[in-house]
């Protein structure tokens, strides 16, 4: 069959492509780099014939056009199910609003609860045989745009194809509108050089580590970070199943370290649901039978995680108060981030035999004016508990490691305020002393 007779009769503009959205609808964006800049565009375009479009996204890098072209809001209103950088600055403009959640729950939202009048993603180009491949957002692609209404595929030239286990791809009998035209490079995001706290903090971690273990690398600098150290490390034969593919995995496949060999499930494949990086790293996965992508769903389920053994989960957060209570996505009512996989590879990785997971943070932040403050509040207010004190496990700072599983409320307050800067330990031994969690043996 010629599928390329029915590309041809689906291929519109961005313009045309978009005329299908109404007023009061339900639009969905791709995640990441998968970000369909020409349909935004040409959706923004039409702002002054439409009222009351609600739109999903997450992790998009900007602009936004339909939230940069619409102020206060009448006509578009935009959504992430995970803030970058550039969309917590959309939320501090009130130009965004977040949804809470758990990652591998988006799919299943949509599911049973959410509608989805139009989705329109960007994927990579057809191939012979009709498909499409969904790139660097198959974690969650598929399973929206399986219950949309209306899908709109924008093809980006310069997007990785990236094998998958499966809902990797969609096929052109699945699409109602193709949409071409150029793309800049994809945007990039390197490792940052690691502060010296950082690298105190990888110090604490590495020697948990052990040759054979399967490793999470969370969003943010910090697991960045421990991934370039372990490059450097004696450790040897690393696995990968992580929520997000960064260059961290890059730079430990680049030292020989990620051969996922010792696997105990999956082996010889390391897993991801996103991937997002430098250049580098999209050519690296770029049809690479070593790296698969599989729906967040699958891949950060519990029960998923905990198949492999020495399961290590490495993810930073914004403070912890001294119940072990840990924030990840504000600070204090400030949006941040986003619940992300988080929760979901601290229960796994715990459930691993021999499994870790390390919730990492610099023990204090500089507020704009100079002023320092801890990362270890005496009880939170306001900050958003990502993950509940139940669930806390490795909680680690420049300062130290500390396990919290297990522990009294006495012991954790103990325990964390060991780890935090000494600046603040007096006063966070007064606030325990206050509420009840210190006694007369714990350690000054």
């Amino acid at each position: 069959m010629n599928y390329y007779d029915e590309y041809r009769s689906k291929l519109k503009t961005p313009e045309q492509a978009v005329r299908c959205v109404k007023n009061g609808d339900w639009v969905d964006y791709g995640t990441n780099v998968c970000f369909p800049t020409l349909l935004d565009k040409a959706l923004a375009a039409r702002r002054d014939e439409l009222t009351d479009v609600k739109v999903r996204g997450n992790l998009a890098f900007g602009p936004v056009e339909i939230a940069e072209c619409d102020p206060l809001r009448e006509h578009f209103i935009y959504n992430s199910w995970h803030c970058s950088a550039y969309e917590r600055k959309l939320c501090d403009r009130g130009l965004c609003n977040y949804i809470p959640m758990i990652f591998r729950n988006v799919v299943p939202y949509y599911r049973h609860f959410l509608n989805v009048n139009v989705a329109m993603m960007c994927a990579t180009p057809m191939d012979r045989h009709g498909y499409f491949n969904l790139s660097c957002a198959a974690g969650i692609a598929k399973g929206i745009l399986r219950d949309a209404d209306i899908v709109i595929l924008e093809i980006n030239e310069h997007l990785p194809y990236i094998y998958g286990g499966f809902d990797e791809s969609i096929h052109i009998s699945e699409v109602d509108c193709v949409v071409e035209g150029g793309h800049p490079p994809l945007p990039e995001f390197p490792i940052a050089p690691p502060s010296e706290a950082e690298s105190m903090i990888a110090d604490y971690i590495i020697p948990y580590i052990q040759s054979g273990a399967t490793l999470q690398l969370g969003i943010g600098s910090l697991p960045g970070v421990i991934g370039s150290r372990l490059s450097q490390s004696d450790v040897t034969d690393l696995g990968m199943h992580t929520e997000l593919c960064g260059d961290a995995y890059y730079e430990l496949f680049k030292a020989g370290k990620l051969t996922n060999r010792c696997k105990t499930y999956q082996p010889d494949k390391g897993v991801t649901g996103m991937v997002f990086g430098s250049r580098t790293l999209y050519d690296w996965v770029d049809r690479n039978p070593g790296v698969i992508i599989e729906p967040l769903e699958y891949v950060n389920a519990a029960e998923t995680i905990a198949k492999h053994q020495n399961m290590i989960s490495i993810n930073s957060c914004i403070s912890v108060d001294l119940y072990g209570q840990v924030n990840a996505e504000s600070a204090g009512l400030r949006h941040i981030s986003g619940t992300g996989g988080s929760l979901d590879y601290l229960t796994g990785a715990a459930m691993s035999r021999g499994g870790k997971a390390f919730i990492c943070m610099t023990s204090t932040h500089k507020e704009k004016d100079g002023t320092l403050r801890s990362r270890i509040l005496p009880h939170f207010n306001g900050e958003i508990v990502t993950n509940p004190r139940s669930q806390s496990y490795f909680i680690v700072t420049e300062f130290g490691a500390v396990n919290l599983t297990g522990r009294t409320t006495w012991e954790r307050a103990e325990m964390l305020i060991s780890i935090a800067h000494p600046d603040f330990r007096d006063e966070l031994i007064r606030a325990a002393q206050e509420q009840k969690i210190w006694i007369r043996s714990n350690k000054r």
